[in-house]
């Protein structure tokens, strides 16, 4: 079981920023990572739907023996996390709690942004994880053209900074010292978001705390890999098509992709998923 890969899931490629803190916090771990391209974004998609899919996805990483599930979508986060440390008997992290604690912790005025997709931002999953921090103020701000931007491979330039400034405008005038970047895509969108924003607001990415927890859950449950065995394998899979998804995963991740291919199939249980590694 220690040398099972860790299961990683996201609408699109947003995930992979969860997917590189991963492997640079546990370099010696294999990495099964679904990109779910054929129906995502799931931002904009209703809750019950979001759930579904992700359910989707989860049923068949964990049919294939991964030794953990890490939900790389905060839009699915919000939708199933509670479904899935219920139905599933090994650990399942997600990405909102871990932003939460270092959003906690980073403040220094006690008033906190929110950046995130409609649907995350509707699900009201980040003030119900705030409530442990009653002093805090937090103001929410649902982002969705930025996904869009990102699964297009746009990370600058004059269009992204005049919706960038628009979007965040009402958070900068609010007068947050702390913004979390609600959604696995927006971590690649750190350099417009900052510039926005203005040095004085410490960023806060889903991403790198999320990296901290399966490195935590894998010492906890004794689930590192042996340091003896041979390097791991990593696998990449796309639901959609596998050009844009490689294309878009070499620039953000890195050669850890060697190769993607696509299925013609959504991910359920009893299908075969196309594998790259």
């Amino acid at each position: 079981m220690n040398d099972a890969p860790i299961g990683i899931f996201d609408s699109g490629v947003g995930g992979l920023t969860v997917a590189r803190a991963v492997l640079d916090q546990l370099p010696h771990e294999p990495v099964m990572y679904v990109g779910d391209t054929a129906r995502g974004p799931y931002g904009p998609r209703p809750i019950a739907q979001v759930r579904e899919y992700a359910l989707d996805v989860m049923d068949t990483l964990v049919a294939e023996g991964v030794k953990m599930l890490v939900i790389a979508c905060n839009s699915a986060s919000s939708a199933v996390l509670r479904d899935a440390r219920e139905r599933y008997d090994i650990p399942v992290v997600e990405v909102i709690q871990p932003a939460v604690r270092r959003a906690v912790a980073a403040t220094r005025n006690g008033h906190v942004g929110v950046i995130a997709t409609r649907a995350t931002v509707t699900s009201r999953a980040y003030e119900d994880s705030f409530a442990a921090a009653p002093h805090l103020r937090i103001t929410t701000q649902a982002c969705p053209r930025f996904v869009e931007f990102v699964e297009a491979g746009i990370t600058h330039g004059p269009e992204l900074e005049t919706v960038a400034r628009e979007y965040l405008e009402p958070v900068r005038a609010a007068g947050v010292d702390t913004l979390v970047l609600g959604c696995t895509h927006y971590p690649l969108l750190t350099g417009v978001v900052s510039y926005v924003m203005g040095e004085a607001v410490t960023l806060v990415s889903s991403a790198e705390e999320t990296a901290k927890d399966v490195y935590r859950t894998l010492v906890d449950h004794r689930l590192m890999r042996a340091d003896t065995l041979p390097p791991p394998r990593h696998q990449f899979r796309s639901t959609g098509d596998a050009r844009p998804f490689r294309e878009l995963g070499r620039r953000f991740l890195g050669p850890e992709i060697a190769s993607v291919e696509e299925t013609s199939e959504l991910p359920v249980v009893g299908r075969n998923l196309a594998v790259g590694s």
